[in-house]
């Protein structure tokens, strides 16, 4: 099944982008506390994402004559991965940059794409993903938000849950029923892109333990929607949310979520004049581990810019990253607490203290890992 997950390496063309865009994290970020920059990819700041679209680094994939670097899917890889090491706050511009973008432009018109796609680049235009919806759990096929045609386009109703950022964004793309019911399952579901300041949309941020606000339920309220607010073709939706998952799913987010806590305490190991034997295998351990996984996850990105669509391979990233991710913050307490009388640094502690707390939401966010599980048996042909 895996056997096209083969060693691959970041052309040096791409890797030479990433001296530039570490410079310009070190300046931008000087002084940002760590607990801060942990936030990374659930961090808001759109004045951060204009100023990397100024630098032509949102839609880096894009073709240029929509306002895109027209670079390779490894030239992205090497952004992202600066972005998430140095923990910038990316959530403004992230899911358009990562997968609205990309589905507009393989899946979308040729209007959609002249109208969104220089948006996204400039960091003008931010998109959320209305799948989930309440009462489904993982299960994205039980979709009962509904598209109704009209003489002059759609009519939709229904809810969405978990919408990150939806608060802040500009446009959902959404998967809804145009036909059938919900029992006729992958049959009868197309995407949509929804205004979000349309009438009959209301938004509600959910509040999390950490005291952040980024997951949002979304209700829809007879909201009319043009005739080109349809992506693809009516039916499809189902093929294509799949596709659209393995951009959500294989990249370095799902390997980094954890990675300013783990330099922070790296950082205070380094520091130690002898750190125990259980805190140097530790260390040992992950940084093994997410070597094997940045290898995975390049080989997938591999296959992508390949123009495959590597799902089973992509959810073996996501389930594998997602497991190191929510390890860290556990053993990292563990290793601290071995000396009840030493007093670790309060920007690891805060750190340490956040990460702990978001950590659950890591196997949630892109599929559970049950469902993961569920999929990579599927592909080994082992149910």
């Amino acid at each position: 099944m895996f056997e096209n997950l083969t060693l691959t390496a970041i052309p040096a063309e791409d890797e030479a982008l990433r001296a530039p865009v570490r410079a310009f994290l070190d300046e931008r970020l000087a002084g940002m506390p760590p607990d801060r920059r942990a936030r990374s990819w659930s961090g808001f700041d759109a004045g951060f994402s204009r100023a990397l679209g100024a630098r032509g680094w949102i839609g880096l994939t894009l073709p240029k004559q929509y306002g895109g670097g027209g670079r390779s899917l490894f030239a992205r890889f090497v952004l992202v991965e600066e972005l998430l090491r140095a923990g910038a706050p990316v959530a403004a511009h992230w899911i358009a940059d990562r997968q609205s973008a990309p589905h507009i432009l393989k899946f979308g018109t040729a209007a959609q794409a002249v109208f969104y796609l220089p948006r996204i680049c400039r960091g003008e235009a931010f998109f959320c993903i209305g799948m989930s919806e309440p009462g489904t759990g993982s299960d994205l096929a039980s979709v009962r938000t509904r598209a109704t045609k009209t003489s002059t386009g759609w009519r939709l109703d229904g809810q969405k849950i978990w919408t990150t950022n939806a608060h802040h964004s500009h446009y959902m793309i959404a998967l809804v029923r145009t036909s059938g019911e919900t029992a006729s399952r992958h049959k009868g579901l197309s995407q949509v892109i929804v205004d979000l300041s349309l009438p009959g949309v209301t938004i509600r941020p959910i509040t999390d333990l950490t005291g952040d606000a980024h997951f949002c339920e979304v209700f829809f309220d007879g909201v009319e929607l043009a005739d080109d607010a349809l992506i693809g073709s009516e039916g499809d939706g189902w093929a294509q949310v799949t596709s659209e998952l393995a951009f959500e799913r294989s990249g370095p987010e799902r390997i980094y979520s954890s990675v300013v806590l783990l330099d922070e305490w790296l950082k205070h190991l380094r520091q130690q004049p002898n750190p125990s034997q259980r805190s140097l295998t530790l260390a040992g351990r992950v940084l093994a581990a997410t070597t094997v996984l940045r290898c995975l996850s390049v080989s997938v990105n591999g296959l992508l810019a390949q123009g495959q669509s590597p799902v089973v391979e992509a959810a073996l990233v996501k389930d594998l990253g997602t497991a190191l991710e929510q390890m860290l913050p556990e053993a990292i307490a563990d290793v601290l607490g071995e000396d009840p009388d030493a007093t670790p640094p309060d920007d690891l502690l805060r750190t340490l203290s956040y990460t702990a707390q978001i950590a659950p939401t890591f196997s949630l966010r892109g599929g559970t890992r049950e469902v993961l599980r569920g999929m990579i048996a599927r592909g080994l042909g082992l149910r």
